[in-house]
């Protein structure tokens, strides 16, 4: 349920010894012998004090971590207790760009930003893969459209027209909404917001959003996710004040 590389970061976590010698079990597949458990502790950069009972522990956890014949086990109930400290299997990419997003989240000012990002992490960690597309998307055009207003409304609004001849001028966020997203991407070029490259990216972004978006056939993995929320994180959410 958990990856051996990503313990190093929970045990270093103010977390009481049952939880840490849960989560350590949480990285076998298999029944363990306590050597086991801090070998695998050791090797996240944890030596697991001498003074843990490691067995009594784990035998008053309540039946989270219980006994079997060929050694000690997490149980169904001990893997739902961790769900809910926001542990899950998803790749150490996928974990990274969470802890990215997380760092992020700490200089997003705008209250509707910052509400999104929010959402966006909670429900990458929550394996909803489809909606942390959705709503890491949200965020970031919300960012691009606060970036015009504040510095680019005028620049935009000129090529904005050059497009379209019936563009009726912007003069707030709710105002560029009027106009599709792939639409508005093509406009922030010209005007200096984004290069054409990054365009691209974010026009692929945005497919993936719109492909997320509707019932389909449509795959996702947390890789996928973590691709999509990183090339967001590098070009929207880092280059602009939020």
């Amino acid at each position: 349920m958990l990856e051996p590389s990503a313990l190093k970061d929970w045990l270093h976590r103010d977390l009481p010894v049952r939880d840490k010698l849960l989560l350590i079990l949480a990285t076998f597949d298999q029944p363990v012998q306590l050597a086991d458990m801090r070998t695998r502790a050791e090797a996240a950069g944890f030596r697991i004090p001498k003074k843990w009972n490691m067995s009594d522990v784990l035998g008053r956890s309540g039946g989270l971590g219980i006994r079997v014949p060929a050694g000690w086990e997490l149980t169904d109930t001990g893997k739902n207790h961790l769900r809910n400290l926001g542990v899950e299997s998803i790749s150490p990419a996928a974990m990274q760009v969470a802890a990215d997003l997380r760092k992020h989240l700490d200089n997003v000012q705008n209250v509707t930003t910052r509400a999104f990002v929010e959402e966006a992490i909670k429900c990458h960690e929550a394996k909803l893969y489809r909606s942390a597309i959705v709503m890491s998307w949200v965020a970031a055009v919300d960012v691009l459209y606060r970036e015009v207003v504040a510095n680019h409304l005028a620049a935009f609004n000129t090529e904005a027209h050059k497009a379209n001849a019936k563009w009726k001028a912007a003069v707030n966020e709710d105002g560029l909404t009027k106009m599709q997203e792939n639409d508005f991407l093509d406009r922030l070029v010209p005007i200096g917001v984004i290069g054409k490259n990054v365009k691209e990216e974010l026009a692929k972004a945005l497919k993936l959003r719109n492909g997320c978006g509707h019932p389909n056939s449509l795959k996702i993995g947390p890789n996928m996710v973590a691709s999509h929320i990183e090339t967001l994180i590098l070009n929207v959410f880092e280059q602009f004040q939020a």
